[in-house]
């Protein structure tokens, strides 16, 4: 049995300092808590906006309203869940008050620790999977967006040095579509992780009017038209992967931030849980 060491005496608890009883059924009802206000939240948010409506709250109100929507879930259910930790954890009254105090307090403290756990399990990686496929889907559309330029047979950086290797004065009118079309989609593949070089530019344009039979004047047009139509692509591909990882970075402080909170009002409620149980 655990020894406690008051001013004058020693004493020893009957009971062990933590019980698992109370913990437990404090954290199951913060996560039902939780659950229950972030379905609210998910509902009253998909009520607020739509895809369909031109009245859509700007991104920062959203983000800011959200962040305090977390705040008040981790209060409210950190509260309930403390509270029953620290009320339902059995009286020891031949401990020190103030041991009781912090063994009430941990109680509340535990059993937000363990709800967290819950919720995360249940619900945060749900989040969590959604942010970063955010993330990794804008990745992927960037990465696409200059692969798709090079995606017939020997595309690679290899296959575009090979090309300015052996690439002649003027194109040959006569080599199969399948050559020219995919010499000019590793051209084009090079705007993904910079920009078209002149030369290139030039060739290009070269290229297209043998092919075709326009005049160079037109293919040059063609080609800077496609040149600006994969440079755009490429831009709201990067701003998409940036609101994504601003949206996570965030989600996590927002997160953060609200659990401390919680961690602090359960372990206060837990307190006043314990007070009270004593009371009476």
């Amino acid at each position: 049995m655990p020894t406690l060491m008051t001013d004058d005496v020693a004493v020893v608890s009957p009971r062990a300092g933590i019980s698992w009883a109370a913990v437990l059924g404090g954290a199951i009802v913060a996560t039902a808590m939780a659950i229950m206000l972030m379905s609210l939240g998910s509902g009253l948010g998909l009520a607020w906006v739509s895809p369909v409506s031109g009245d859509n709250p700007s991104g920062m109100t959203f983000t800011v309203v959200t962040a305090i929507w977390l705040i008040v879930v981790q209060w409210i259910s950190a509260f309930f869940g403390g509270y029953l930790a620290g009320r339902l954890r059995p009286a020891a009254m031949d401990v020190d008050g103030r041991e009781i105090m912090f063994r009430d307090t941990a109680a509340g403290f535990v059993a937000w620790a363990v709800a967290a756990v819950l919720v995360a399990g249940l619900v945060g990686s749900a989040a969590w999977s959604a942010a970063g496929g955010v993330g990794k889907s804008a990745a992927t559309m960037i990465a696409g967006v200059g692969a798709g330029a090079a995606s017939h047979a020997g595309s690679g950086p290899d296959a575009y040095m090979l090309d300015t290797l052996f690439r002649t004065a003027q194109p040959d009118a006569a080599a199969p579509a399948h050559d020219a079309k995919a010499e000019a989609g590793r051209i084009l593949a090079t705007a993904a992780t910079g920009s078209v070089a002149p030369a290139d530019r030039d060739y290009l344009a070269q290229l297209v009017a043998a092919r075709t039979g326009i005049s160079p004047d037109e293919a040059g047009k063609r080609v800077d038209l496609a040149i600006s139509t994969e440079s755009q692509a490429l831009a709201k591909a990067r701003h998409i992967a940036d609101v994504a990882r601003k949206a996570a970075s965030s989600f996590a402080l927002y997160t953060f931030f609200s659990m401390l909170v919680g961690a602090f009002v359960a372990s206060v409620a837990g307190a006043i849980g314990g007070r009270q149980r004593d009371a009476f």
